[in-house]
This record gives structure tokens, sequence and C-alpha cells, in this order.
């Protein structure tokens, strides 16, 4: 997959938990968890708005595009 998700990273930087941000954002766990993992297929711009607007960061700091390698 070429979009890579950090937030993970972000997550560190914030000194948060994904239950923190789980309740914060109004998502499950569960569903945090897929894209932590970056096992999701999509991002509505809702939850991305969400989770930037609570890490007090810019979706390029979660969202990164790495070229596939052939």
């Amino acid at each position: 997959m070429a979009i890579i998700v950090n937030l993970d990273v972000m997550l560190a930087k914030r000194k948060m938990s994904m239950n923190e941000l789980s309740e914060r954002v109004g998502i499950t766990l569960a569903n945090l968890s897929v894209l932590k993992n970056n096992k999701g297929k999509a991002i509505r711009f809702s939850t991305l708005d969400a989770i930037c607007k609570v890490l007090e960061c810019q979706p390029g700091d979660i969202l990164e595009y790495k070229e596939d390698e052939e």
C-alpha cells in the first residue's frame, strides 16, 4: 500500500493513548486500530478532521505517501 498511516507516531508525540483518542474523537477503538495498523481501505474526512483537531496536527502528519516497490 502506498499510503502509510503514522497515527502511532502522533500519539507518541502527544503522549496520548489509543483509548483516550478513541473517546475524544468518538470512534471505536477497533476502528482506530484498523487505521493505525494500515489495514483500513478508507477514512472519512470528518474522522480525519476530528483526529487532527484532537491531536492538534495536520493530515500530512498522519498520512504519508510512499511509492510501492516493484
